[in-house]
């Protein structure tokens, strides 16, 4: 049941206590809860915001509707890491309700300027008659921690030209002069980024439209992200309202980048390839990026899509994000790995190498939580077998599983199978012909979102060697080829579907794996 405006619009004060109480009951209960990735105590969770590097650890906050899974009134939730691991929880960071943001702190994003940490983001308001009128607002954090919420907005209007569809300002330094891209939708209902200026953070102007080659791309562009990197530029954003087109954009929205030469930050044009998704799976928008210390892009995303229903909205809370991820540059395409430090989470492992043939399952292969790499190479061979890290065979662990039979023709078809169980598992195939990599969660569980279909896949350009693998109680990462692609995708298995498969079809493959079961 939908919440009237006066329950979603509420502030987390005016609840009472028997009523956090249940919500907190409700979703302890739920056994879909992750183990190792960000999500919300109770309640909804969305946008990455004020995402920086500050005083020696990366502070990252997210949207929350603390009340329930039906969006309403938007907290920034803070957390804190010095590994990208491992995350303090540090509370509320930003609480709605003055006359600027009335109605919601909506996203934004983070600098670090004279011993700060400035948090621009949009404030959400609504009149009388439920119209939107959004601003441009300015918080500020110190070294202690505390953050103070300016008065006044530092953006108090829509320009003219644009509707009240106009948010998620990310801002960056060039020289000594600041800049902010803000999303936004013009009055013919296209999608656009504008860009503003300031010399101080608190006095901005406006500087223009960035023109791009993609005037009608989609009803509106959210949560806009510039920098530049190895002296070209990256243009990140969410266009909404694009058609299918074949394998590309068929999610309910999107999300993705340009690369091209730098922002001309006088004439507020940026020269562009063609469009990119940044994620081949099912749920995955709204990212935001942040220089590390060493100067490395670090990029993290909402595990989930807006107006779609999963099947923890009815369980009291809903969404993650994802796993940090860094960002690299090659041939105009973007590059992502995940952060070396996740491995500080991993426990015990499990390894086999050989050659596979069939489906097979091996000591030391399942669970809920872990992550997993498997190399795959041609054959060179026909005697080896799978041999595990302890073992002198790695013996047959189901009793449906194929014995190794001898096969010399490469396979035309392989792959693993993860979380597996009666009647479920979430499938990762690879067809050799045709370089096409498909994820498919037809059977990964209790189902949601099917009418945008239960399969995704792409053609890689190289063929697949390689597939790194973040498995959590509800969710699916997958790195292709050290990162020329990634998967991302929430699955809803039943507890006890643990299983892992591998296979190989109409031949055989050289395959070596490792897991590590991750810790909370």
């Amino acid at each position: 049941m939908k919440m009237s405006r006066e329950q979603k619009y509420r502030l987390i004060e005016e609840a009472g206590e028997e009523e956090l109480i249940l919500l907190k009951q409700q979703v302890e209960q739920s056994p879909w809860r992750q183990k190792y990735h960000i999500q919300p105590h109770t309640g909804l969770l969305n946008d990455p915001n004020g995402f920086a590097y500050y005083q020696g650890e990366y502070h990252l906050f997210y949207q929350w509707f603390p009340l329930g899974t039906d969006h309403g009134m938007k907290y920034w939730y803070h957390l804190k890491s010095a590994d990208l691991s491992d995350w303090q929880d540090c509370g509320i960071g930003i609480a709605p309700g003055d006359p600027q943001d009335s109605h919601g702190a909506y996203s934004g994003s983070g600098l670090e300027y004279e011993g700060q940490l400035y948090l621009m983001y949009t404030g959400n308001t609504r009149d009388t008659n439920w119209i939107r009128h959004p601003y441009q607002c300015m918080a500020v954090m110190n070294r202690d921690g505390q953050i103070t919420k300016w008065d006044q907005p530092v953006i108090s209007a829509v320009p003219a030209g644009y509707t009240d569809h106009f948010r998620d300002p990310k801002v960056w330094r060039s020289g000594e002069q600041f800049y902010c891209v803000i999303g936004a939708q013009r009055e013919n209902e296209t999608g656009s980024i504008v860009v503003y200026r300031s010399s101080d953070l608190a006095q901005w102007e406006w500087a223009g439209e960035l023109n791009t080659s993609l005037p009608e791309f989609g009803y509106m562009w959210e949560c806009p992200d510039y920098f530049e990197m190895d002296g070209q530029g990256v243009l990140l954003f969410c266009p909404q309202g694009l058609q299918p087109e074949g394998e590309k954009y068929r999610n309910i929205y999107q999300s993705g980048y340009v690369v091209g030469d730098k922002m001309n930050l006088e004439t507020m044009e940026l020269q562009h390839g063609e469009f990119h998704e940044l994620d081949c799976g099912f749920d995955f928008y709204a990212p935001q990026t942040t220089a590390g210390p060493n100067g490395k892009r670090i990029i993290i995303g909402w595990m989930g899509l807006p107006d779609i229903e999963y099947p923890t909205d009815q369980q009291g809370w809903a969404h993650c994000l994802t796993l940090p991820r860094e960002l690299h540059l090659h041939q105009g395409k973007l590059i992502q790995k995940p952060v070396l430090g996740l491995t500080h989470r991993r426990a015990s492992k499990a390894s086999v190498s050989g050659r596979l043939t069939g489906r097979q399952q091996y000591p030391g292969f399942a669970g809920e939580a872990y992550e997993l790499i498997c190399t795959y190479a041609a054959e060179e061979g026909h005697n080896n077998v799978i041999k595990g890290e302890h073992d002198s065979l790695a013996k047959v662990t189901s009793e449906t599983t194929e014995r190794p039979t001898v096969d010399s023709r490469q396979a035309d078809v392989f792959g693993v199978e993860l979380r597996t169980g009666k009647n479920e598992k979430t499938v990762l195939s690879y067809d050799a012909q045709a370089q096409k990599l498909t994820l498919d969660r037809s059977a990964a569980g209790q189902p949601f979102a099917e009418s945008y279909g239960t399969t995704r896949s792409c053609i890689l350009e190289q063929p697949l060697s390689r597939l790194h693998i973040f498995v959590d109680v509800s969710s699916i990462e997958i790195f292709v080829n050290e990162g020329e692609a990634v998967f991302t995708s929430r699955i809803f298995p039943d507890p006890d579907s643990q299983g892992i498969v591998f296979f190989a079809e109409d031949g055989a493959v050289h395959l070596q794996a490792e897991k590590w079961d991750y810790l909370r």
